[in-house]
């Protein structure tokens, strides 16, 4: 019992976060390395022979049984419809020649069941079966008689191509493909130009909030429970709110806008592409800024007065203390909000699509627009699994450029 409790002692700070590392390897390591599998893969819903992930040739045994039973059905039809008797003994012919071939099929296969793979050799014999079956086809419908579900039976004989699943593994074809996109550098752009303006403008406006919520004032918690009001609104609803002061029609913000000249009529705000760019980043600086502030101001209250109270003894002004003083000691909390902002404002998405939809003309889309479009309205999976790698890439080059630039030590000092 003194064992495992020394065991227990030993170790509990790693039984400790056991959960947090579960729900980590759950929802972030998982998803990103199922990402990054499919992104080597031409995997896409919309295409029956894609639909899976393929290393290897596989023949999808239920679809070819499925397939030969449409064909006799068909074959049946066809022999209560024909009026010559060499036809109808044909068909009759016909119909035990393709349970043949079914069977020589599942014999070739090993008597498998389900969708399983195939060597190669597999696969040249089976192509040779399905070539013989609209050999057999095209010799009924060649004979002079009438027959009733002709188109019906080449579709449904069609099928059996499809059951030959050919591997999608295609290597580092989507990452080609991408660097030969013209939507992903122009989405990537958009991005790119969203995010240093809003975090820029965040940044300024952050600082500034947090010194003033750092002072020694009257109603000082009454101010920092208000500011982080836009906050604390969902993206979504925040986004729909703006859509109605952006309103052409009603809109308040719009109608001011064009009241002091920044653009000829309010229809004009959404509908145009550098008023709808900038009328997401204004929404967006609104709704993050007291993010921003909030973390400014938790570096800020960690440096001492008496910094400032020395300075001021040896004659240094308040833009003197700013640049020598709150800056330096500041560097670790700009880094961090910096990190943050630009990880949430490089992957924006909701915000955007909620204002304009991407629109006008895809002028406003967002690279992760873009994924989702590929992802689920076009249902190319590995394609888009691709762009999020790319995405990920980006960011972490934008974060080492930070360190870098900050000069932040990261561990230690």
């Amino acid at each position: 019992m003194s064992k495992m409790l020394k065991f227990f002692d030993r170790h509990l700070a790693y039984l400790m976060i056991l959960p947090a590392i579960i729900l980590i390897l759950l929802f972030s390591i998982m998803p990103i390395l199922q990402s990054t599998k499919y992104a080597f893969f031409d995997f896409q819903l919309n295409d029956q022979k894609k639909s899976g992930i393929y290393m290897n040739s596989n023949y999808n045994i239920p679809l070819s049984d499925e397939t030969f039973e449409y064909i006799d059905y068909y074959l049946q039809t066809e022999a209560s419809v024909v009026k010559n008797d060499e036809t109808k003994q044909y068909i009759a012919q016909l119909r035990d020649d393709m349970k043949a071939k079914q069977m020589e099929i599942k014999t070739i296969l090993g008597n498998q069941s389900g969708v399983v793979e195939t060597s190669e050799n597999n696969t040249e014999a089976i192509k040779g079966i399905n070539a013989a079956v609209m050999a057999f086809l095209d010799k009924l419908y060649g004979m002079n008689d009438e027959f009733y579900a002709q188109e019906d039976m080449y579709a449904v004989a069609s099928e059996l191509e499809t059951c030959m699943i050919e591997s999608n593994y295609i290597g580092f074809d989507n990452f080609k493909s991408i660097l030969k996109d013209p939507r992903i550098m122009f989405t990537l752009t958009v991005t790119l130009v969203f995010t240093v303006l809003s975090v820029f403008c965040e940044l300024i406006l952050g600082l500034a909030l947090a010194m003033i919520m750092n002072k020694a004032m009257k109603g000082r918690g009454l101010i920092r429970t208000l500011s982080l009001i836009p906050w604390a609104i969902p993206t979504s609803v925040a986004a729909l709110m703006w859509s109605y002061l952006y309103d052409g029609s009603n809109g308040i913000v719009a109608h001011a806008f064009a009241g002091v000249g920044f653009i000829s009529e309010p229809t004009q705000l959404l509908l145009t592409a550098k008023a709808a760019l900038g009328s997401i980043i204004v929404a967006d600086v609104w709704k993050t800024t007291p993010y921003m502030a909030l973390l400014l101001l938790a570096g800020l209250q960690v440096i001492p007065d008496s910094l400032y109270e020395s300075s001021s003894l040896d004659g240094a002004n308040k833009l003197m203390q700013f640049r020598h003083i709150t800056l330096p000691l500041l560097k670790p909390s700009i880094l961090v909000a910096l990190l943050f902002r630009t990880l949430d404002a490089f992957r924006v998405f909701d915000l955007i699509w909620v204002l304009t939809g991407g629109g006008p003309g895809g002028t406003t889309e967002s690279i992760s627009i873009y994924a989702y479009k590929v992802m689920f309205a076009q249902t190319r999976f590995g394609y888009g699994s691709a762009i999020i790698l790319i995405m990920a890439l980006a960011v972490g080059i934008i974060s080492f450029a930070y360190i870098k630039f900050l000069n932040v030590k990261v561990v230690g000092e």
